[in-house]
């Protein structure tokens, strides 16, 4: 094993989820491979965060779900289901420290959790509790489909929304604070009031943690009615707490850095009387008896991925630390391999390291060209299929006048790669990244060959 793959397994802090004995041998390199042998072979999996990773052990005792249900249908509904969510539900409410169960809601993603959040502020303003014009503010880079859920949900109701245009490159979290405050400027210039504000924990892409309670604390004392926190990438990257975040809602998924297989997420609703005007956005005859029981059934589906939550500790537990121990390792891994990234490009970071999770934006080589979100599409389809390297790609306009990095000699960074860090990757992995890389920049490769290869 060498010293970086040995470091990943050192790290050392308690799990507050678990009170388990540790085992006295903890997970080998061999088992870690055994249990993701399904990936593919031969692929720099780098991009953890779009789709996350299941383990083999977390694979079969879903389908131990799975076959209860095949085995016994109306066995499993009418005695295992229901209390299978409860459990799911009682240890998501541990984990993120709520006060109370009926706070915690699972659905299928944090996509459906925005979904039923904007759902109730839409109906506010067709019901008149709302006034057209009042508004909603959100991060301009909020990720796509919260984005198009705000113009389904609350544009076409007539409120008005706002975006709060965050820096990038980012260098300090006063940045994003200076920012946030302007957004909420406007949205009461015109003399309404603003009703939500959809805040990432961690920005998709451009990746970078945001600070939360901060942004929150400005919403209460700017008169917010209500605040969403889209923390779809935060479980198993970050510390979630939600009684110290004081959002109204917040969501995160469990497939993308908790090991669970697609798809699981929670929704968290503080207890409040907005409670009683959440609905699921799949109406089944469990509508009305709150939100909890009705996401719990929306009619016949597979809720193995969900009821499988639990389990996830017989793996995590393995290692050194758990939860937390991961996390720790992968940020600390993440943040040295982007800087090895950077170093070989001449480039830089896309934020300090205090404000990367488990995933970080790494520049790259001005000389390739990437001019567009479609060149940076094309770039990341040719790394796959010509490299094996999947890793996403960010488009960075460069406005005129502004510097895309530090050491770059006047040049501007236009692409930034968004790596991830996740137990089964290695430092190879990153070195294939960096070598292809070197190998397009020594041939002269540029974006615009793309178009007529």
């Amino acid at each position: 094993m060498d010293s970086h793959n040995q470091d990943l397994k050192n790290g050392h802090e308690n799990n507050h989820v678990s009170k388990k004995l540790k085992p006295s041998i903890w997970i080998s390199d061999s088992e870690i491979n055994d249990e993701f042998s399904h990936h593919e072979p031969g692929t720099a999996r780098i991009n953890n965060g779009s789709f996350g990773s299941c383990p083999s052990s977390i694979l079969a005792a879903q389908q131990q779900w799975q076959l209860k249900f095949l085995c016994q249908p109306d066995d499993f509904y009418f005695n295992h289901l229901q209390k299978g969510i409860l459990e799911s539900r009682t240890f998501i409410k541990n984990l993120i420290n709520a006060d109370d169960v009926e706070e915690i809601s699972i659905v299928d993603n944090a996509t459906t959790a925005v979904a039923v959040v904007l759902q109730q502020i839409g109906w506010a303003f067709n019901e008149g509790r709302f006034q057209k014009g009042d508004a909603a503010v959100m991060l301009h880079y909020a990720y796509g489909a919260v984005k198009k859920s705000i113009q389904a949900y609350v544009s076409r109701a007539g409120g008005y929304v706002i975006e709060a245009h965050l820096p990038f490159p980012v260098r300090s979290n006063q940045e994003i604070i200076t920012e946030f405050r302007k957004a909420l400027e406007k949205g009461k210039s015109n003399g309404g009031k603003i009703r939500l504000a959809v805040i990432d924990h961690i920005t998709s892409m451009p990746s970078v943690v945001i600070p939360v309670r901060d942004l929150i604390q400005i919403c209460r004392e700017e008169g917010v009615d209500q605040v969403f926190v889209d923390g779809a990438h935060s479980i198993g990257s970050i510390e979630v707490n939600v009684k110290e975040i004081g959002a109204d809602f917040y969501t995160s998924n469990f497939h993308k850095w908790l090991f669970c297989p697609p798809s699981a997420a929670f929704l968290y609703c503080k207890k409040s009387n907005i409670q009683s005007e959440l609905h699921h956005p799949v109406v089944s005859d469990k509508y009305g008896n709150g939100l909890a029981l009705e996401s719990a059934w929306i009619g016949t589906r597979d809720y193995s991925s969900q009821l499988v939550i639990p389990s996830v500790l017989d793996f995590v537990n393995r290692f050194e630390g758990g939860i937390e121990g991961i996390r720790k390792r992968n940020h600390d891994a993440v943040v040295e391999m982007g800087e090895m990234l950077a170093e070989a490009w001449g480039t830089n970071l896309g934020s300090p390291p205090d404000m990367c999770s488990s995933m970080v934006m790494v520049g790259l080589p001005v000389s390739l060209g990437i001019s567009s979100e479609d060149d940076a599409l094309r770039l990341r389809t040719h790394l796959r299929e010509r490299f094996s390297v999947e890793v996403p790609i960010h488009y960075q306009e460069v406005k005129d006048g502004e510097i895309g990095g530090q050491n770059m000699n006047s040049c501007l960074i236009t692409g930034y790669a968004r790596i991830s860090h996740q137990v089964y990757n290695r430092v190879d992995d990153y070195e294939k990244f960096r070598d292809a890389i070197n190998q397009l920049v020594r041939d002269g490769f540029t974006c615009k060959m793309l178009l007529t290869s």
